[in-house]
């Protein structure tokens, strides 16, 4: 099975998140890397909703977190403008992804050492309108369960 899929469209996006949601347990971390407009958020929005989270996602760029209540809380993290990981300190990093939630982590290459061992790594590369490839890396035997679940479900779905 390849550790890579495609999607070909923002909805796309959205439904590979559900997908990926329907496999998310409390404790979970997700690190996103991508270029700006590269579909981080949007696949939290299909994450967020395949939670069950009933107000609208959006990026939180200014806020750095925003903690939405479903089935399992959903942490969402930007980490965009930060600069240094001691500011991970003010928002409570640490904390938060041992808070029973699931964590989605928009920039989460920023600060690696920063999170725990055992994180799914998705990164998003932008190819052709709005074709978009995602890599998918585990780091240890719970992010290796999600990857291969989530990649055996978004083949299921047709995104190669």
């Amino acid at each position: 099975m390849a550790d890579f899929f495609i999607t070909r469209s923002p909805e796309e996006t959205v439904r590979a998140g559900e997908l990926l949601a329907s496999l998310l347990e409390p404790g979970d971390v997700v690190a996103l890397t991508g270029d700006l407009g590269a579909g981080k958020t949007h696949l939290v929005q299909g994450v967020a909703r395949g939670l069950g989270v009933q107000e609208p996602v959006s990026s939180p760029t200014f806020n750095l977190l925003v903690v939405h209540p479903g089935r399992v809380p959903l942490c969402h993290f930007d980490l965009y403008r930060l600069e240094h990981s001691a500011e991970l300190d003010d928002i409570g990093f640490a904390e938060m992804l041992e808070s029973g939630g699931v964590s989605m982590i928009e920039w989460g290459d920023k600060f690696p050492e920063e999170l725990p061992s055992d994180h799914l790594a998705v990164i998003i590369r932008v190819g052709e309108g709005d074709e978009r490839t995602f890599e998918v890396l585990a780091g240890g035997p719970r992010s290796t369960q999600m990857a291969s679940g989530w990649l055996a479900a978004c083949e299921k779905a047709g995104f190669r």
